[in-house]
C-alpha cells in the first residue's frame, strides 16, 4: 500500500484545487497554487543533489512571495534530509503517523450513536458549523479550511454531526481523482462527546462514500491521539511525515 501510495499520491500527484498546478522540476514534484496549499509533494534526491533541490525550492517560492512546505515522510532520501531542511532554515512542525486501509478489511460496523444526526454540509451555514466543532476540538483558527469548503462545496464532502441544534463533531473527504485513494482530514469531536463512537461513524460514513465513488483505499495523516482509534478500526500505521515549512 506505501508504494502504491508513493506513486499515486505524490510522485504522480494531481492538484487539489482549481488554481493550482503541479510541476516535476529538480528532482521534486511540487504544487504551486496562489490561494491554496503551496509545497512539495514528493522528492527523488541523494547527498549529492539534495542541498541543490532544496536551494532551488526556496529561491522559487521565494520570488513567488509564498510560504511552503516540504512535506516528509519518514523513508524519503537521503537519510539526513531532514537536517539539510532545517540547516535551510525550515521549521518542523509536529510529527504524524500516515496511515492506510483498504477499505473493505476495515470493521466500521456499529450504529450512530444515539441522538446524534449526521449532515452533509452542503452550505456556507454548514460550513460555519463544522468551523466552530473545529475551533473547539483543536483550539486553532479554522480560516483558510472555511475558505476551501466555501470554494470547493460541490466537491469536497465534509459532514457535521449535530445533537439537536449543537455541532459536536466533524470532519471532511477527499476523493483524489485518478487513484485508488481517498483520504480523511479533520476529524474532530468536542471534548465532551469523546468516548461515544462519534469519531467511528464518520469514518464509516465517509469509507461508504468512498466505496460508492469506486475508491480501494483510505489514507489519514494521524495524531497520537486519532492513531489508537484508527488501528482498531483497521488502519496500518506504515510511516511517519512531517512538514517543515519555511
Amino acid at each position: 500500500m506505501l508504494s502504491l501510495f508513493d506513486r499515486q499520491m505524490r510522485r504522480d500527484a494531481r492538484p487539489d484545487a482549481p488554481d493550482a498546478k503541479v510541476e516535476h522540476v529538480d528532482g521534486v514534484v511540487r504544487q504551486v497554487s496562489a490561494g491554496g496549499w503551496n509545497g512539495i509533494l514528493w522528492s527523488d534526491l541523494t547527498h549529492d543533489t539534495a542541498d541543490s533541490a532544496i536551494a532551488a525550492q526556496v529561491a522559487f517560492y521565494g520570488d513567488l512571495g509564498y510560504e511552503f512546505e516540504w512535506k516528509h515522510y519518514a523513508h524519503d532520501q537521503p537519510a539526513d534530509l531532514p537536517e539539510r531542511l532545517l540547516a535551510a532554515g525550515f521549521t518542523a512542525d509536529e510529527p504524524e503517523t500516515l496511515m492506510l486501509a483498504r477499505i473493505d478489511d476495515l470493521a466500521l460496523d456499529g450504529p450512530v450513536p444515539d441522538g446524534i444526526e449526521l449532515r452533509r454540509v452542503t452550505s456556507p451555514a454548514d460550513v460555519d458549523l463544522m468551523m466552530r466543532v473545529h475551533t473547539a476540538a483543536f483550539g486553532t483558527s479554522a480560516d483558510h479550511i472555511r475558505t476551501r469548503l466555501l470554494a470547493q462545496l460541490d466537491s469536497v464532502v465534509a459532514i457535521v454531526a449535530m445533537a439537536g441544534d449543537e455541532p459536536v463533531s466533524a470532519a471532511r473527504l477527499e476523493l483524489h481523482e485518478g487513484t485508488d485513494f481517498a483520504s480523511l482530514w479533520s476529524g474532530g469531536t468536542l471534548p465532551e462527546w469523546r468516548g461515544r463512537g462519534l469519531y467511528r461513524s464518520l469514518v464509516a460514513y465517509r469509507a461508504d462514500i468512498a466505496t460508492e465513488r469506486g475508491y480501494r483505499y483510505l489514507q489519514v495523516d494521524a495524531s497520537d491521539q486519532s492513531r489508537p482509534i484508527l488501528e482498531r478500526l483497521g488502519f496500518t500505521p506504515v510511516t511517519t511525515t512531517t512538514p517543515y515549512t519555511r
